[in-house]
């Protein structure tokens, strides 16, 4: 049997157990910014744009010893069978190619110009990660305040119904007025269950977009809420020419173009190298008295059928599709700029016209009940009335999602850098 002393242990101990489960179980409160830190620390697609830097500063080294000697060694033996012929033979080679008429060298900055168009794609890949991110936050608000939305009707029809049930046992109302109250309510519980079911979905996207385990509990800090937007549309598409990666990694296209006609023409030019072998026999290392043979080579192609020109041709054939693909990088930006704020103006006005509606909707609404209370309007006239004002508040919630999103997407088409946000 426990003594008092090895109870008192047991209680401290499970309450600890209690503690800590439930300190476990609790929610995961997030607002918008720790929601985008969390997703730019584990997103896979942040880690995936890392890597191809990584490769792509691997290239670099690559290109680079072109310039660098190499070093060959060889080793050959021959069986003469029962001849005692038989020999070992070894040979030791170097090559250093001095002058390759500029290739080496253009393709060295072209490798170079690649790590720039990869560090500007690591970049875009966290400028679009923070914009998933924060839609994927908004919608999570949204389907929350659409969940409220409905509660809200379900409570209000299911007061109307109590208030139709009394009258009927009143001798007031008639059983249909029972029955079209009970619909209502049924439909209203429908429409719950489905703005549940997206709630659910909205923070499931919320959760994987953060790469977070699904069954976290998520209880979000922020609200839908106005914050004016004073940007004007030339400063955005202005900033947007200067700061978008996209814009950098036209011209960054073209520069490489550029390089890939000095390779080409390279082919013009003569290439020098140089060179050095020695050779022993029947032993595994060489001796001081080993021959070396030292020696420089130069090739020039004088003529080769025009390949090369046509090579030149279908360089600068690149080029002038960089620049022109540089052009509708351009256009494509100052389209997306342009439909960014335009949508988030729109959304700007509507909400000040939603607030008004749900304001006239709830009023409308209390007058309905209370009409209907004292026996004037009819059963509809309140079903009417509440149907308002969902769709008041429906539209209200819309737009301020509308705004809050559009106002991100006007973040990431001006290329918004993470670090400032």
């Amino acid at each position: 049997m426990l003594n008092l002393t090895n109870k008192a242990a047991v209680i401290t101990a499970g309450l600890i157990f209690l503690q800590q489960t439930f300190a476990f179980a609790a929610p995961v409160e997030l607002s918008l910014q720790d929601s985008i830190e969390y997703a730019l620390k584990n997103n896979p697609s942040i880690q995936i744009a890392s890597e191809d830097k990584k490769k792509s500063e691997f290239s670099v080294g690559e290109t680079q010893a072109g310039k660098m000697p190499t070093v060959s060694l060889g080793s050959g033996y021959t069986y003469q069978g029962n001849s005692s012929d038989d020999s070992f033979s070894n040979s030791l080679r170097m090559n250093w190619p001095i002058y390759s008429g500029g290739r080496t060298e253009a393709q060295i900055e072209q490798a170079k110009l690649g790590v720039r168009t990869a560090d500007l794609n690591v970049e875009k890949s966290k400028q679009q990660l923070i914009l998933d991110t924060t839609s994927n936050y908004y919608s999570v608000l949204e389907a929350k305040n659409m969940r409220a939305v409905n509660e809200e009707s379900v409570n209000n029809l299911k007061a109307h119904l109590n208030i139709v049930q009394a009258k009927y046992q009143e001798g007031v109302a008639a059983k249909s007025e029972v029955l079209r109250a009970e619909v209502e309510v049924a439909n209203a519980d429908q429409n719950l269950i489905k703005a549940q079911n997206q709630y659910e979905l909205a923070v499931a996207d919320l959760l994987t977009t953060m790469n977070m385990d699904a069954g976290i509990e998520l209880q979000l800090k922020g609200e839908l809420a106005y914050q004016a937007d004073t940007r004007t549309l030339a400063e955005a598409i202005s900033m947007a020419k200067q700061n978008r990666p996209e814009m950098a990694q036209a011209q960054v296209s073209i520069d490489s173009a550029q390089k890939g006609i000095e390779i080409a023409e390279s082919n013009k030019r003569p290439t020098v190298s140089l060179s050095a072998s020695t050779g022993w026999n029947d032993r595994l290392l060489p001796t001081d008295d080993t021959n070396w043979s030292v020696g420089a080579s130069a090739s020039w192609n004088v003529f080769d059928a025009g390949v090369t020109k046509s090579k030149i041709s279908q360089a600068e054939s690149s080029v002038a599709k960089a620049k022109l693909q540089a052009e509708q990088t351009t256009d494509s930006i100052e389209q997306e700029v342009r439909q960014s704020y335009l949508n988030m103006k729109e959304a700007e006005k509507r909400l000040s016209t939603t607030q008004v509606t749900v304001n006239k909707a709830n009023e409308d609404l209390y007058i309905a009940q209370e009409t209907y209370r004292a026996g004037v309007s009819t059963n509809l006239d309140v079903f009417d009335a509440q149907l308002a004002l969902t769709q008041a508040k429906t539209n209200h919630v819309q737009a301020l999602y509308d705004y809050n999103v559009n106002k991100a997407k006007l973040d990431k088409a001006m290329g918004v850098k993470a670090a400032s946000l």
